[in-house]
Formats: structure tokens, sequence, C-alpha cells
């Protein structure tokens, strides 16, 4: 952004490193800021004689250094202020006059502008309980006005232009809605779900205010993840609507294994302690259930890829509190696929999952693979999808699963298979072929729940 250097970022899931040079010398030698380390990730942006670095070195939530340009090895890091417990510092936006500190606290992002003339310091302020806000590209270094990405539950997407010195908002667009959109209509809430083991579990819920009542009514379709450390955005989505006016509460379980509360949050459920990822999003089921939001047996749950891993397993833990499920190209062969070293993303997922060659690891993936824990008994209502050319999650590994299910299950619910057969796994290209996706999973809905064709 200074214009002044030229980054080269290398990384991978555990570590990284940085090297410079000086953009009037494109042709030197590139300089190494700190060599890599395995567990340690660093990031470098630049300010006058310093480089602003954020880093886990010292504390899992990272914090914020700076170091001279002209010896920036770590002996001469000094810090700034560090993440806590609740704070993730997730990098730095540097400017002539300012910084702003991309944060996350207690499961929401936040940004923080540092005024470096005035010496001062305040968080760029929303309202909602529950959003999802981020900075644009702000290519100009010698600026006062920050542009910012915000989006919600319940208010579409929005640009706008934030003074940092009067801090006053402008919006620059916001997403159109053909069909006519009223946001007052709806209700966002942030929630919290306690796991087994008393932690507390961020739930990101919208619903339609008219006829809403906390009496267990509703269905409820809730989604999750929770794996690789990504943190699943409440942002807005017209597709959604759909279900929301016909009376369906939508929640997101930001469970363990995603980062929304922090690395710790990703860090603590992976490897030899995966199972709190599918242990923390059952619990959060039941969480709706007890608060009203829905009933036991009243809940469709969905995910894809990773959240299809995650689908599957809950499934096997407490098939009776699901009435229906959508799994998305869901990765459910997880042993089959960490033991077969010749398949293309097995060697590098050893990160996630670890290497079932080692023997704790082969016994604790056996222990929640969905493939391998289906049994003799019911099960929801289920949809499941592939792609034919998908090379992350093989079509084979759902097909399987589904061949097992048919044998196994004491049921008469439905049973679907998708098949994509010229997509991948990000599903067919093209905006209509997506929207005939949602359709697809939403006539199943519809027909599981017994709703009308028609929204209110």
């Amino acid at each position: 952004r200074s214009d002044r250097f030229i980054f080269l970022e290398c990384h991978g899931k555990v570590t990284s490193e940085v090297r410079f040079i000086e953009a009037a010398k494109p042709f030197s030698e590139f300089i190494l800021i700190e060599a890599r380390r395995r567990g340690v990730i660093y990031h470098a942006a630049h300010h006058e004689e310093k480089f602003l670095i954020t880093t886990n070195d010292e504390v899992q939530n990272f914090r914020l250094v700076e170091a001279p340009v002209t010896d920036p090895k770590a002996a001469n890091w000094k810090e700034i202020r560090r993440g806590t417990t609740t704070l993730q510092i997730e990098g730095v936006d540097s400017f002539k006059n300012y910084w702003v500190i991309h944060e996350r606290e207690n499961g929401l992002p936040q940004l923080r502008v540092v005024d470096l003339k005035q010496n001062s310091e305040h968080l760029i302020e929303f309202s909602e309980p529950t959003y999802e806000l981020s900075g644009e590209s702000n290519a100009e270094f010698e600026t006062d006005i920050y542009r910012l990405a915000y989006t919600s539950l319940v208010t579409p997407n929005t640009v706008y232009d934030y003074d940092l010195r009067s801090r006053e908002k402008k919006v620059m667009k916001t997403q159109k809605i053909p069909s006519g959109y009223d946001p007052s209509k709806y209700q966002s809430e942030y929630v919290f779900a306690t796991a087994e083991d008393g932690t507390k579990i961020p739930i990101s819920i919208v619903y339609k205010k008219e006829g809403f009542k906390k009496d267990g009514s509703h269905p409820l379709y809730l989604y999750g993840y929770g794996s690789y450390g990504m943190s699943m955005p409440a942002r807005f989505s017209t597709v959604r609507l759909s279900l929301i006016d016909r009376g369906f509460v939508y929640a997101i379980a930001h469970i363990r294994g995603g980062s929304e509360m922090g690395r710790a949050w990703y860090e603590g459920a992976k490897f030899l302690t995966k199972k709190l990822t599918f242990t923390d999003f059952v619990s959060s089921a039941k969480f709706l259930a007890e608060e009203g939001f829905t009933r036991e047996g009243s809940i469709a749950i969905s995910g894809g890829s990773a959240g299809g891993m995650l689908v599957g397993a809950s499934l096997n833990l407490a098939p009776d509190l699901f009435k229906a499920a959508v799994a998305d190209v869901p990765f459910v062969d997880v042993l089959n696929t960490m033991l077969d070293h010749t398949l293309p993303l097995t060697p590098i997922e050893y990160e996630e999952w670890g290497n079932p060659q080692n023997k704790d690891y082969y016994e604790y993936m056996k222990s929640y693979s969905p493939y391998d824990n289906v049994e003799s008994r019911a099960y929801p209502h289920l949809l499941v999808t592939s792609g034919l050319n998908d090379p992350r999650v093989t079509y084979w590994e759902p097909a399987k699963w589904v061949a097992k299910l048919r044998e196994l299950k004491t049921d008469n619910n439905l049973l679907i298979q998708y098949i994509h057969m010229g997509a991948g796994h990000g599903g067919p290209s093209g905006r209509y072929e997506a929207l005939k996706e949602y359709a697809r999973e939403y006539t199943f809905l519809l027909k599981v729940f017994g709703l009308p064709e028609a929204a209110v």
C-alpha cells in the first residue's frame, strides 16, 4: 500500500514466512524476515521505517509487533498489543496516519482504528447482535477514508466509506433485492449453547418476526462446518428467505474446529479431539430446542465437505434429534481416505486429522468416521449430493455411505443421492445451476416438513 516494499509470503497450514524487497529495486535479492518454524504463523505490513507483524509466536490468538525495516528478524520484534483468550488479532491495514486492526472478540469481527497523530483508538461500531465485517482493498496510503463491507443475517451486503477522523459512515452501495425486502420484518439473535464440557458455543439465529413464538412450534435449519479453522460468517442470503418466510428459524452453530472464538477454538478440535466438533453441534441443536426456537425432531441440519462429515457424525450421535439432513459433497469415509496416500489431498490433510498409520489416530478416526459408524437403526430423511469430477471428496465416498445406509437403516424415510455428472467439489457453474441446487434442497425440505409451496 505504501508502494515502498514488495512482500513475498509462503505459508501452509501450520507455518509461514515472509520475504521482501524494495519496490524501487525489483531485481534485488529478497530478504527473509524470519525463517519458518512449525506452529508459528506471521504476516507483515509496512509503515514508515518499520514493519507491522501479526504472529502467534507467543500467544495463540496472535499479537501485533513492530520491527525495523533495516533488521526485522524476530529478535528485534517489539510488541504493540496481544490477543487474549476472548480476542484474536487477525491482521492490520496500515495507512499514513492510521492503522486499522482486524480483530475478532467473543466470536464477532471488529475493526479497531488507531489514530497515530491523535494517539487514540476506537472501534467502528455496528448495532446488530451478529454480523460479518471486513475491509475492502483500500489501496490508497494517504487517506482518511476506509472502505469496508458489512452484512448480517438481516442486512443485505453493504459497502461503507468510513471517515477515520470524523467516525462517520457513508453508504456507497447496498445489495438490491429485486423481489423486494423489508429488513424490519426479521430478527437476529446471538446466543450461547453449553457444550458437554461446559464450553459456551455461539450460535447466530434469524427468523421472521411475524408469527414467531419460542414455543417449539417452528422448524429449524441448523448449519455447521467446524474444520480447518474456518469461521462461518453470519452473512445475508436472499435464497435463505424462502425457508424463513415459510416459518423456518435459521441458525449457524459456530462450533469448535472453526476460528470464531480464536485460534484455540480451532486447535482444540482437531487431531485427537476432533469429536468436540460433533458434540458441540449436537449440543447446539439441543439448546435451540430447549430454548423454544424449535423442538427435537423438527430440526434440519446441513453442511458441505468437512461440514458433510459433521452432518454424518451428528446423525450417528443423535439420529432422533433431527428430522432431515442435507450433506453436500460430504467427507464421510474419513478412515479409508486418510489411509490412501495416493490420493492428492491425503498427505497434506495429515495436519488436520492426523495420520492413521499411527494406531492412536487410526482408532480415533474409526470412532467418528460417518461411514464406519452407520448402525442398524432409524435415520432422518437425508439428501446427499456429490460431483463425479470432485478431486477433494471423491464421488465414491458418499456413494458408499448411501449404500451402507440403505442396507442397514430400519426406517422408510427418504434417502436421496444426487450425483452431478459434470461438476466437481464446488458444484455446477453458472448462476442458474446454483439456484437449481437450492431449489432441489428446499423442495426436499418442504416435502419432509409438509410445508406449503408458497411462502407467506
